[in-house]
């Protein structure tokens, strides 16, 4: 199979130069984004992470030898901050590359 494709990971409207990289925000209500002028920088960021993992998930990862990045669901929690109790949603993030180096460099992804 071939590198997961731009439109896959971040929306069938995704573009980019050599400067840029363009995301639709309504490209993002398929994960449940609301997109308005107010977005907070962490709700785009959820609604990136939740786009990309329908196209990085494990299963996409066990059948694609040119899929290097996985994200999978972690088990829920409840934790509790100045008094009030808040539901923990846990995704991990796993990059895989060959043994080469120890040091995260985003190129080799």
């Amino acid at each position: 199979m071939a590198e997961p494709t731009l439109a896959a990971i971040f929306g069938s409207s995704a573009t980019q130069s050599a400067t840029q990289l363009t995301i639709n925000k309504n490209d993002l209500a398929a994960v449940g984004l609301t997109a308005s002028a107010t977005n907070t920088p962490e709700s785009l960021l959820a609604a990136i992470v939740a786009l990309a993992q329908i196209n990085l998930g494990e299963l996409t990862y066990d059948t694609n030898l040119d899929q290097s990045i996985t994200i999978t669901d972690g088990t829920d929690s409840l934790v509790t901050r100045n008094n009030t109790t808040y539901r923990q949603k846990t995704k991990t993030i796993d990059f895989f590359k060959a043994d080469t180096s120890s040091t995260f460099d985003p190129d080799d992804y």
